[in-house]
């Protein structure tokens, strides 16, 4: 009997919960469809501990042990959260404890702490049957110090000192002067070598502020010529320094935004920080489709900065990422932020993911708005509007095609609402997050109001009343599946009288 109730509940499950699927239509193959997980691959996870050399974890500046199979360990456990990019740190043979992957010594083999090239093959096989891609961090910029090429008077005008020495690895490195055609020939080589040995996705170009414009059009223009689909990923070291308007003009697909980062991390480290101020600062940048990270390697990460504030680190990570998977940009989040991950300086967000901790609420939250960003277009590709912002709380409007979004975020100590004047009245907003529903008011408005530090993400649908067919099925596998309860139980006690 046990054995049937069983069935009889799952399948009742199945179709009370089976979802209903939009059929999206076709979209052009872009980063902005993409969520990208970034990996610094000594610190994510050791999947071969027996083969590790010289690892010393108590170490801030030795090899943690982290490598290529720890990665391939992990990736379902990435899947279900909805990442669809992994971005891996450095892999070339670096000097000794270069384990940020900034001093290579060999741009042409992988560093034997990480793994093989077996292993990184493996790892995008394994990737891509899951349909997940993979970038790599490519160095175009910096070498070790103790690279062959320092060792040749003829090379002597090809590297110079860090012109950027704020970098804790910068110390031991050397800058290449990708001026000289010898050099900008080289690392052109170097991306050929890696696109033609693996099936990589893309490359994740360290330090674009720092090379010249004209090295990289070529060099980004090179690589678009090969595999117009590969993606190009532009990270920027000094923030101050950086132009980044200057580098819309390469093929790179997306850029980091230094200025989108601090303010999302500032206004939702704290309650009551107006939320209009983070869509301000994207309204000023130099791009509209930036990459939207809100963690790093090298900083205190978010977790820390709104704990100080005691804020709620599932209600912080909620309005965070509501923002980040909505608007219009690529996210990018930091190994760890699915625990949620701590730490207070560059040494502390480095240590191995403690992958045996971790808060569940926010796991299946970032599952959740992943999917909602994977189901709806609009949320990827979508134009944007910002349709009103009262006190802490903002109301987004994303249309794409013939599908219109609305997303609300009240980072406001008070519940808060904002009324919607553009929606015809046999149209409702339906709430994916909080089921909330939305109908025409007697003054002709449709009013969305959230509760205090909350979220919603709206779709604008036909308003047909009640779903008597819909409640009708529902009441029709309830009194089913109550009447199968009742059928087995009799059935159960009868046996036992017979015996």
């Amino acid at each position: 009997m046990l054995k049937e109730n069983k069935l009889l509940i799952l399948v009742t499950v199945i179709f009370v919960l089976l979802p209903v699927t939009n059929v999206n239509a076709e979209e052009p193959n872009s980063i902005h469809n993409e969520v990208i997980y970034d990996i610094l691959v000594d610190r994510f996870n050791n999947g071969n501990p027996e083969e590790t050399i010289e690892i010393d974890v108590d170490d801030p500046n030795a090899y943690h042990g982290g490598d290529i199979q720890g990665i391939i360990d992990q990736l379902d456990r990435l899947k279900e959260t909805g990442i669809t990019t992994i971005s891996l740190s450095p892999l070339m043979n670096n000097q000794q404890n270069g384990y940020h992957g900034y001093w290579i010594v060999d741009y042409f083999e992988i560093d034997e702490q990480l793994g093989t090239m077996e292993d990184l093959n493996q790892l995008i096989e394994e990737a891509h049957h899951r349909d997940m891609k993979v970038v790599m961090d490519m160095v175009i910029n910096y070498a070790a110090e103790s690279h062959e090429v320092t060792e040749d008077s003829s090379k002597a005008k090809w590297w110079g000192e860090p012109s950027y020495t704020a970098a804790t690895w910068s110390n031991n490195a050397i800058q290449w002067n990708l001026n000289q055609p010898e050099v900008a020939e080289t690392m052109i080589g170097v991306a050929d070598y890696w696109m033609e040995e693996t099936d990589i996705d893309g490359f994740t170009l360290h330090a674009v502020d720092q090379a010249p414009i004209d090295f990289l059009q070529e060099y980004t223009q090179h690589i678009k010529e090969k595999d117009e689909d590969f993606y190009l990923i532009g990270d920027i070291l000094d923030s101050e320094a950086a132009n980044i308007q200057e580098l819309e003009e390469t093929s790179l697909d997306i850029v980091a935004n230094p200025m989108l980062h601090e303010s999302l991390k500032q206004v939702f480290s704290n309650v009551d920080n107006p939320v209009s101020e983070v869509y301000n600062q994207w309204e000023n940048l130099e791009t509209d489709s930036p990459l939207i990270t809100i963690d790093g390697f090298t900083e205190e990460r978010f977790t820390n900065a709104y704990s100080k504030n005691q804020r709620n680190s599932l209600t912080a990570w909620t309005l965070a990422l509501t923002y980040m998977y909505t608007t219009p940009g690529t996210p990018q989040i930091v190994q760890g932020t699915e625990l949620p991950m701590y730490g207070g300086d560059e040494e502390e967000s480095q240590r191995l993911v403690p992958f045996n901790s971790g808060d569940p609420e926010l796991k299946e939250f970032h599952t959740r708005i992943a999917s909602l960003r994977n189901e709806f277009p609009a949320l990827r590709q979508g134009d944007i509007e910002l349709v009103d912002a009262v006190d802490s709380m903002v109301v987004f409007k994303r249309s794409y095609q013939d599908q219109t979004m609305y997303v609300a975020i009240n980072n406001g100590s008070e519940s808060a609402y904002v009324d919607v004047t553009d929606i015809d009245g046999d149209k409702q907003l339906r709430g994916y997050l909080q089921d909330n529903l939305v109908r025409e008011n007697q003054e002709g408005n449709h009013r969305i109001g959230i509760p205090r530090e909350s979220v919603e993400v709206y779709e604008v649908e036909d308003d047909e009343g009640l779903n008597w067919w819909f409640i009708g099925f529902i009441v029709i596998v309830i009194l089913a599946f109550i009447a199968g309860v009742i059928y087995l139980t009799l059935k159960q006690r009868k046996r036992e009288r017979n015996k």
